[in-house]
């Protein structure tokens, strides 16, 4: 009797079968626009379906390494990494992953849309970039925050055409060193402090315990300023040179890829998921730092122009990982038999991926729908976009973040035994989606920060607004959808009231997640309605079922099944 071995599945194009993609692209940038953008994506499509997943791999079974003395005794701090990982890493700058949007020609192109074709390059690169997303998340939001009037000039001038160039040669990411031991997100424990020097430069002294992107040559840290008082508004951004190539305070005895003088690694983080990527614990004292910005203004407000990019980026990496399983699973289904037929056409496992696939395009669309706005308050310096993207961000983040943990259990089940062996890749589905909830602000940390922007900024207003607008369109789609939606937007006006009333009451407080999950849950079946009001025959079921499953809590697994091609 021979030996039955699986056949191996197969997946799709990521961007030549992803129709809610394409629709959604054919309708923000229009036919010209589109067209523009195909080449990129059809290139990065196809390095994502061949060399990027080798490199994917590679960069997955040899994760990072710390060197910390040279075959001399000399402490150096390297950290060492594999091909894949430098594959990715020219990869990025290549299809321009960080510099579309601060390109003059993509702006000329599509303006404040670039915002819209980077979603688009970043739903195919992520899930098959080994996490190098999380340093081009950073990498982009030192960009932006470079970018700010208030930097000054000189130091604009050097490192942002390095973080945005798409030379593999020239260009680098950022790290982002935030977090202390003692506070974790509460950054009013920060305990770094800075000192000004003589020639400009500041002096950085303190314990950094979660430091992602710990090979990368540039960093942006949080520190106090000497002099400045308690809490964490008077925190200020620094940019810290990684290496003593970038360092003025290194001697010329000095490798140029040792540590920057001041700056130790004190070890690397043994973590869940995300295994390529180099996290670190590190040690600052008197290392040369740059200042974002004036130092002895209160800097918090400047830092959080990063932490918005970034977390729209998590929300990217939450909805394209949850479409490459998706792939992954239906390709698996196609090419797996059981009980005397193809698993693809189980009627309970077709209802499985098709409530799968409706969270996946709930979450497409609040990822897309966030870079839309950052594109428009960055390029067009739209007030309105500023203002609702204030609450997005935080509600996209929330979002995205547990329903791809949520997908990728799913998603590792739906393999049975063979989605639990690390061979196959898939359970690095679930290790690498648990980071998503927990980076830039876990679950509770976005919900309270939704309950500031409500009440200090009225940022539901413009929620609302949207709310209100999707359920009149809906009324020519779908008068059940119309109904719910209106109904959600009734409940939610009322707890928006609540808040601006008193956030600090113990009952706004301790249901400040189930607020803003619903906040979400809403401004997801508005999105889908407004695309299916486009002409979207996929979104306008998407729209219904999200509706029922989210905001009504039905069951929706017969739909699901039945319309499961129609969702993909």
């Amino acid at each position: 009797m021979s030996r039955y071995v699986q056949p191996a599945p197969a997946p799709d194009d990521p961007y030549a079968d992803d129709p809610l993609l394409r629709s959604w692209l054919e309708r923000q940038l229009g036919p010209a626009g589109h067209a523009a953008a195909r080449d990129r994506l059809t290139d990065l499509a196809a390095a994502v379906s061949g060399p990027l997943r080798a490199a994917h791999a590679d960069a997955e079974a040899h994760p990072p390494t710390l060197v910390r003395y040279d075959p001399w005794g000399a402490r150096v701090d390297r950290i060492d990494t594999s091909p894949g990982w430098h594959a990715q890493r020219a990869a990025a700058a290549r299809h321009a992953v960080v510099a579309l949007p601060y390109l003059e020609s993509a702006r000329g192109t599509w303006g404040a849309a670039a915002r819209v074709v980077q979603h688009a390059l970043l739903h195919l690169y992520a899930p098959e970039s080994a996490t190098f997303s999380c340093p081009v998340a950073m990498a982009d939001g030192a960009a932006a925050l470079l970018s700010l009037p208030e930097v000054d000039a000189g130091v604009r001038d050097a490192w942002l055409p390095r973080l945005t160039c798409t030379d593999p040669d020239t260009a680098i990411v950022s790290g982002q060193w935030m977090t202390e031991s003692q506070g974790g997100s509460d950054l009013s424990r920060s305990t770094t402090t800075g000192r000004p020097a003589a020639d400009g430069s500041w002096r950085l002294t303190g314990e950094k315990w979660f430091c992602s992107a710990a090979d990368a040559p540039v960093a942006v840290a949080l520190a106090r300023p000497e002099g400045a008082g308690r809490g964490s508004r008077v925190l200020a951004p620094f940019l810290v040179p990684r290496y003593a190539a970038d360092s003025p305070l290194a001697g010329a005895s000095v490798p140029a890829d040792a540590a920057a003088p001041g700056v130790t690694v004190r070890r690397l983080k043994d973590k869940l998921g995300t295994r390529a990527l180099p996290t670190a614990e590190i040690g600052l004292r008197d290392a040369y730092a740059v200042p974002l910005g004036d130092p002895a203004v209160p800097g918090l407000v400047r830092a959080m122009t990063l932490v918005v990019v970034t977390r729209v980026h998590n929300a990217n990496a939450a909805a394209s990982g949850m479409r490459r399983g998706l792939a992954l699973a239906r390709a698996y289904a196609r090419a797996r038999h059981v009980a005397g037929g193809s698993l693809a056409d189980n009627p309970l496992h077709r209802a499985t991926l098709g409530a799968l696939a409706v969270d996946a395009a709930g979450a497409f669309v609040l990822a897309g729908h966030a870079f839309a706005l950052l594109g428009r308050a960055e390029v067009g310096a739209d007030p309105a976009a500023a203002a609702e993207l204030r609450v997005v961000a935080p509600l996209a983040k929330l979002a995205t973040g547990r329903l791809a943990v949520a997908s990728a259990s799913e998603y590792v089940e739906a393999f049975g035994g063979a989605g639990y062996v690390e061979d196959t890749g898939v359970p690095r589905l679930l290790r690498d989606a648990q980071v998503l909830p927990i980076w830039e602000g876990t679950s509770n940390v976005l919900a309270v920060d939704v309950l500031r922007a409500v009440a200090r900024e009225d940022a539901g207003a413009p929620l609302l607004r949207r709310l209100a607008e999707a359920t009149d369109l809906a009324r020519r789609l779908s008068p059940a959808v119309a109904g719910t939606l209106a109904s959600a937007t009734r409940q939610l006006r009322a707890a928006l009231t609540e808040v601006s009333a008193d956030m600090r009451a113990v009952t706004v407080v301790a249901g400040a997640r189930g607020l803003a999950l619903r906040m979400s849950y809403a401004l997801a079946t508005a999105l889908l309605v407004e695309q299916a009001a486009w002409g979207d025959d996929r979104a306008e079921v998407a729209a219904r079922l999200w509706a029922r499953r989210w905001l009504r809590h039905e069951d929706i697994a017969a739909d699901a099944h039945e319309h499961l091609d129609a969702l993909c």
